[in-house]
């Protein structure tokens, strides 16, 4: 019997020394894949180029306690927390502004014509001049200068 227990206590030692937590979803590589002129961009004025050329195909990575890439992206002490956004709020509340000036706008459909579903979004908030919103675990969007970049994950 007491062979069995010190078995017992080696197998269960062993386990525990192998479960590693899991790195957050958000964590990795991701690359600056498209860009589109935001739904809330003034239509009679063309946002400035330089910006959405020079992110096309960066990295960012994306750590617990960093976010390097190129600026804006890049954030020496970022204070991730993750939260469920309505679309209306996604882009920092664009949406909803929208809506509030011109009530047919629907944010619901707005979200979904740059490819999020249902009624919750994912979204990081990095405490840096930057929120992620999530399409999918591989797929996200953020909201610079009135464009909507998208970042995929490698």
């Amino acid at each position: 019997m007491k062979f069995t227990g010190t078995v017992c206590l080696l197998v269960s030692l062993g386990t525990a020394d192998t479960a590693v937590a899991a790195d957050p979803f958000y964590v990795g590589s991701w690359t600056v894949t498209t860009v589109v002129v935001a739904p809330w961009a003034d239509p009679q004025r063309e946002p400035d180029d330089t910006e959405r050329t020079q992110l096309m195909g960066k990295a960012i990575v994306l750590k617990a306690r960093e976010i390097s890439g190129p600026r804006p992206f890049a954030c020496a002490k970022p204070q991730h927390k993750v939260k469920d956004y309505g679309p209306d709020m996604i882009f920092q509340g664009a949406l909803d502004e929208m809506q509030r000036a011109d009530k047919k706008v629907d944010p619901t459909a707005l979200a979904a014509s740059l490819g999020f579903n249902g009624a919750r979004i994912k979204t990081l908030e990095t405490g840096c001049e930057i929120d992620i919103h999530y399409v999918d675990d591989t797929t996200a969007e953020v909201a610079l200068n009135n464009y909507v970049y998208t970042l995929k994950k490698h």
